[in-house]
């Protein structure tokens, strides 16, 4: 028993004295940026209420490299596509109402997102889109927009673009409460869809 002890104790002694090389590592390793290039559309995930993807979205048609964003609009709050208010919001804030195009849907996840957007990406004949979404979602979110491209058999040349979170910091996510969440609730997403749930 006092072997375990001390064992237990060492180990937590080293899980403290390591944590400022582990705890950033779990926030980066929620992040993917492929960074901007030219390409034929910007596609903004849903799920966001702050408006940093679809002012990201905004800054990659104004700086040239894609024409337009395609706005997904999972349904929100009393029976508004979330892409209605997504874009009313990025036009009070500067942007053009031209660079966004409304996609209302009825998707629930990343998943749902996933199988109704590549669809209409291959509609509209795309070959290259800029898939923009929060930092913490976009590892995750090209892992399963890469497998439903698979799944489906729509090939498109996809490069993920983040947009920083208000309240998550990858280096720093620990030192706020809703850091913490949004960690706990991301790596909870990605494990639960690594084993098929």
């Amino acid at each position: 028993m006092i072997r375990f002890l001390i064992v237990a104790v060492a180990l937590c002694v080293l899980v403290f004295l390591t944590s400022s090389w582990w705890l950033p590592a779990l926030g980066w390793a929620l992040v993917r940026d492929d960074g901007p290039a030219k390409a034929d559309i910007a596609v903004v995930l849903g799920g966001d209420p702050w408006g940093v993807r679809i002012s990201k979205a905004g800054d990659l048609v104004r700086e040239g490299y894609a024409p337009v964003a395609l706005v997904s609009g999972p349904p929100g709050f009393y029976d508004v596509h979330e892409c209605e208010p997504e874009i009313a919001w990025a036009v009070r804030h500067g942007y053009s109402q031209a660079w966004f195009i409304p996609f209302p849907d009825e998707a629930r996840s990343t998943q749902d997102e996933a199988r109704i957007l590549l669809p209409e990406l291959q509609r509209r004949n795309v070959h290259r889109a800029l898939i923009v979404t929060t930092d913490y979602h976009s590892r995750r979110a090209a892992r399963i927009i890469r497998a439903t491209e698979r799944e489906m058999g729509i090939p498109i040349d996809i490069r993920m673009i983040t947009a920083p979170d208000r309240e998550f910091h990858p280096a720093t996510w620990w030192r706020n409460r809703q850091g913490q969440k949004t960690v706990f609730m991301e790596w909870t997403k990605a494990l639960a869809g690594a084993i098929g749930l």
